[in-house]
């Protein structure tokens, strides 16, 4: 089958470790709202989160980033900023020396004018990730946070810097207005037997894929079958903050809630077991969903997952 994922980073990525071993043609449209310019770099961190963890490299323990990596240059310019007393290097970002390979490499490629889905597949033919590895868009947009107190920051500052832990009252993605899908991004979804929403963020990633313009379209448009897979397990976020951005948004932190959320995308919802109740709840309101167990423990529990999200679509399907 031709199945088109909606991936965000770590809970995409390794949704896709196990989607990949069924053996069927997929397309993935990456998140790049994470996107962040600094030292002059065009960091991708969902892009690079996927490429990496497919093609082998991903650190295993950090679940971001490169394996065996080190953070000599990161740690020399905080001395710098030590030294100097200034606090305007984002010496809070962790790029790993490996990692600073795939970022210059980028900026280069960039600079030249190659567009950005040009550039993920040329660094993709480095990994060999065995899908096809799309950014949502060639434009450059940036998911900013709009804080408590008023002041907007970039959503990498917030998620890394601050850890979430500052109040948001709006998650947006800046300059979707302008921007348009990416090369092949409309034809995966409108070409697609089945298209999945995978254990990723609801908002900063597969949220900010639908807030390019005509992509969010292009899901209600096509006749393959919608199915996702609740990032949520027991009213809580299997791994990192995604209940800080659900209630930035005013989204109760549950798998009915999120799949409420997704609302008219949604042809069928995949809960954790922990969670049939709102699988019935959902049932009983007329949106199909079932429940299993959705911990991505290892690659054979994670194909499992995706297994299960595939015969769902199939009864949708029918």
């Amino acid at each position: 089958m031709r199945i088109t994922v909606l991936a965000g980073g770590i809970g995409g990525a390794r949704f896709l470790t196990g989607l990949r071993t069924l053996g069927h043609d997929i397309t993935v449209i990456g998140n790049n709202g994470d996107d962040v310019t600094m030292y002059g770099l065009r960091i991708c961190p969902d892009l690079d989160t996927v490429m990496y963890t497919l093609g082998g490299g991903i650190s295993a323990e950090r679940g971001w980033g490169r394996e065996d990596e080190t953070f000599r240059v990161r740690d020399d310019i905080g001395a710098y900023v030590g030294a100097s007393g200034t606090d305007d290097l984002p010496s809070w970002f962790g790029l790993g020396d490996l990692d600073l390979a795939t970022h210059l490499v980028r900026a280069h490629w960039l600079a030249e004018g190659v567009p950005l889905s040009a550039v993920t597949a040329r660094l993709c033919a480095r990994w060999d990730p065995g899908v096809r590895l799309l950014p949502s868009t060639d434009d450059r947009v940036e998911t900013h946070v709009t804080l408590a107190h008023g002041e907007r920051v970039h959503f990498q500052e917030w998620w890394v810097r601050l850890h979430a832990s500052v109040p948001a009252t709006a998650i947006e993605l800046f300059g979707a207005s302008e921007a348009r899908p990416a090369p092949g991004v409309l034809d995966a979804i409108a070409g697609a037997d089945v298209v999945v929403l995978p254990p990723s963020n609801p908002v900063v990633s597969v949220g900010t894929i639908l807030a390019v313009p005509g992509i969010r379209d292009a899901v209600v448009a096509t006749s393959a079958p919608v199915v996702g897979v609740s990032p949520i397990v027991g009213g809580a976020p299997v791994r990192g903050m995604a209940d800080a951005c659900l209630a930035a948004i005013g989204v109760e932190t549950s798998a009915y809630a999120v799949a409420r959320h997704y609302g008219e995308l949604l042809d069928g919802w995949l809960v954790d077991e922990g969670d049939k109740a709102d699988a019935d709840r959902l049932n009983e309101e007329g949106l199909p969903a079932r429940a299993a167990p959705l911990l991505m423990t290892d690659v054979d529990a994670t194909a499992r997952i995706a297994d299960a999200a595939l015969s769902l679509a199939a009864d949708v399907r029918k």
